[in-house]
């Protein structure tokens, strides 16, 4: 096994990620900008929720919102919101049963401020489920694990102009290696259709992101194993009679970074940007961009972030309108306890790192799997453990 790899389990669970911290061995002394940090929210492992494994969403109604895979009524997991203040909400609590259970994904929300989301376990056929949710009322749009489906969906869900979800599925699909899916409305309920099985060779497997939209109505993503070299890869699905998958790229384990966790992410002009979370120069995975070249994309590892074997980025890049990325990293920095970041872009393709705020592993936070969201100049995202209870927090800092 390579130095820093871990292997993952069919489904991602809380066990995988506590393994995954164990990866965090090396202490790495960083030096950062002075920032106004805040805990807005200490999980209590009750009827509020525990260990959330994804960050915010900010929501029309000017609350931010998200899930904790675990804790609640039912200590199935929760949606919350939480205000800028720090006052939460559960929105909903999932028993374990038919309605789902353990949702690890990010949240989206429809122009009618419905939201949108998936639940690694639980449904109909214990596969996890697709659930929408208006006014704490829950409704399952779909239920994995009756067949080739596709089975254990981890990352979020991504709308088309049409009203159709895209995401991925972990596990399951014909060949036990994950799915890209589609739901589309259909009268009352929804029809699944399987856009791609991933095999067991070069095609990629096991996707935990959700998927991105080109201009084009193509489908872009990333898993985080299989390729050419098996360090996970970039792919696209492009559609003409039938959707068929080409590799954008392979990871290959040097400075281009490895085991891409995170999804894509636009920035308006035809460009993404991802994160692998391992690898890279610096050993603590990389920041990359993906720039069109007619039918075909360019890959530049634009940062290595400092850290060691899987203790990178795991979730989506933010980016903001100056073209600024904010990430936080799981477990390094002086503590391993992880770190939240910046990159500013400089003139010949060099960005500046600046680490923003070090985790403690105390009552700060411990170990962030999460996205951040930027809220009137502060960002916000969530730690999986740590915090008062050791069942993770909602923090806030001030780049």
């Amino acid at each position: 096994m390579e130095r820093g790899r871990v292997p993952l389990a069919k489904p991602f669970t809380l066990l995988i990620a506590l393994a995954l911290a164990l990866a965090c061995s090396l202490v790495l002394v960083q030096s950062a900008r002075a920032q106004s940090f805040k805990v807005l929210h200490d999980f209590t492992g009750g009827a509020d929720g525990a260990n959330p494994l994804n960050g915010l969403m900010m929501g029309a109604s000017g609350y931010m919102y998200g899930t904790a895979s675990a804790g609640g009524t039912y200590n199935n997991g929760t949606v919350f919101r939480i205000g800028s203040a720090g006052a939460v909400k559960v929105v909903y609590a999932f028993k374990g049963g038919t309605d789902g259970a353990s949702p690890q994904s990010s949240l989206i929300e429809d122009s009618a401020g419905r939201l949108y989301g998936t639940t690694s376990a639980g449904g109909t056929y214990g596969g996890g489920t697709v659930f929408r949710i208006v006014d704490s009322k829950e409704t399952i749009l779909y239920n994995f694990g009756s067949g080739s489906d596709g089975s254990s969906p981890l990352g979020g869900l991504t709308f088309d102009s049409a009203g159709n979800l895209y995401g991925t599925t972990s596990a399951g699909g014909a060949n036990g290696n994950g799915t890209v899916f589609m739901i589309s409305p259909s009268g009352k309920t929804w029809k699944e259709t399987i856009l791609y099985s991933f095999g067991t060779g070069t095609d990629g497997a096991i996707p935990y992101a959700g998927v991105a939209l080109d201009s084009a109505g193509d489908v872009l993503g990333t898993t985080s194993a299989g390729g050419a070299d098996g360090y996970g890869t970039i792919f696209q699905l492009t559609k003409a009679d039938s959707w068929a998958e080409s590799i954008v790229y392979n990871f290959e384990n040097q400075n281009d970074g490895a085991v891409p966790y995170a999804g894509l992410i636009a920035d308006g002009h035809g460009n993404f940007y991802g994160a692998a979370t391992e690898g890279g120069s610096q050993e603590g995975g990389s920041i990359f961009e993906l720039t069109p070249s007619g039918t075909t994309w360019n890959f530049t590892a634009i940062q290595s972030v400092p850290g060691w074997g899987i203790s990178g980025t795991f979730r989506n890049v933010m980016l903001s309108s100056s073209g600024t990325i904010y990430a936080t990293t799981h477990c390094d920095g002086s503590y391993d306890a992880g770190t939240v970041y910046e990159l500013v872009p400089g003139g010949g393709g060099v960005w500046n790192y600046t680490l923003l705020y070090t985790f403690t592993g105390g009552t700060d936070g411990l170990y962030s799997y999460s996205n951040l969201v930027m809220v009137k100049n502060k960002l916000y995202g969530t730690t999986n453990l740590g915090g008062t209870y050791g069942d993770g927090v909602v923090f806030a800092v001030t780049p």
